[in-house]
């Protein structure tokens, strides 16, 4: 009877059993370290000095000290910049390559291979070296007597040659957008061509409330991924000049493998968190008065 009991007990949990090495590995490199960072944030937990005090002070200063203010700062900036330009241009060229024009093919593979390659290290290193004071472009344009900003060493410049390598990846969101492009029906563009309306009336009217849902999924996805850039600033400027490219990312791993100063990096990564859980609240919340969802029956 017992066995009948233990060989029916795991028949009906034998799905259970293929579940627990995933459990595992969720516990100990997901759950635990989300959960012990939260811990070490309200510390002064020093990677190899230990903990000494339990503090607030690791919270307060990302608001109140300069350098972590300013780091905040320019964070805002890099994600309010991207975005939206990757947006619009991975929009603009998906619908382009929505129409049928000849190798539109090759066109739609090129346009992605930089999602692919943009975030590596080794396109990040090739950016700095046409983008650094002796590299490529300024040389270049010396060469026929233009002289180019300083792209790298000015700090008016450098955040925004950290965007553009950002704004480059628009692949993959160009891609979801294209998809979402093929799934608008023509009789909808065929009606409105009769009625008179040309292709930006289409676009904005047609394309652009049917494919919303899309939209807002990209923008989520996107504004994730924008705070959380840190391959270009660490690669190519250090965070540099005068901290006009530190990220917090970038703060927040300078001063864990850097200054070992763990509990410091928690808080501000916990901040972070908290930072992109608004938003993305927020954009949840919004989405009822531009997003268009099809009702259940299809209309």
């Amino acid at each position: 009877m017992k066995t009948k009991k233990k060989n029916k007990f795991i028949k009906n949990n034998v799905g259970f059993f293929f579940v627990i090495p995933w459990l595992i590995g969720f516990c100990v490199f997901k759950a635990y370290p989300f959960l012990s960072s939260f811990f070490y944030s309200f510390t002064d937990y020093n990677l190899f000095k230990g903990i000494t005090k339990f503090t607030l002070e690791n919270y307060a200063n990302v608001f109140m000290n300069a350098a972590e203010r300013k780091s905040l700062i320019i964070t805002f900036k890099y994600a309010f910049m991207t975005v939206p330009l990757k947006l619009v241009a991975a929009l603009f060229i998906a619908y382009i390559l929505n129409f049928k024009i000849k190798g539109v093919n090759f066109f739609r593979t090129a346009y992605y291979i930089p999602s692919i390659l943009g975030g590596s290290v080794a396109i990040a290193v090739l950016w700095k070296a046409l983008f650094q004071d002796d590299g490529l472009i300024r040389t270049a344009f010396a060469a026929i007597g233009i002289e180019m900003p300083h792209f790298m060493s000015n700090p008016s410049w450098a955040l925004f040659m950290i965007c553009l390598l950002r704004v480059w990846q628009f692949g993959s969101a160009m891609v979801i957008f294209l998809a979402a492009l093929k799934g608008v029906s023509n009789d909808l563009y065929e009606a409105a061509s009769i009625d008179g309306a040309g292709k930006w009336t289409q676009f904005f009217h047609i394309t652009v409330p049917l494919i919303t849902p899309v939209i807002f999924y990209n923008l989520v996805t996107q504004l994730v991924q924008a705070f959380q850039e840190f391959n270009g600033p660490y690669i190519i400027t250090k965070g540099g000049p005068l901290g006009s490219t530190t990220l917090m990312s970038l703060l927040i791993y300078n001063n864990a493998f850097t200054s070992y100063n763990m509990g410091k990096a928690c808080a501000q990564a916990w901040v972070l968190f908290a930072i992109l859980m608004v938003f993305t609240a927020i954009a949840f919340w919004s989405q009822k008065h531009w997003v268009y969802y099809a009702d259940e029956d299809g209309r």
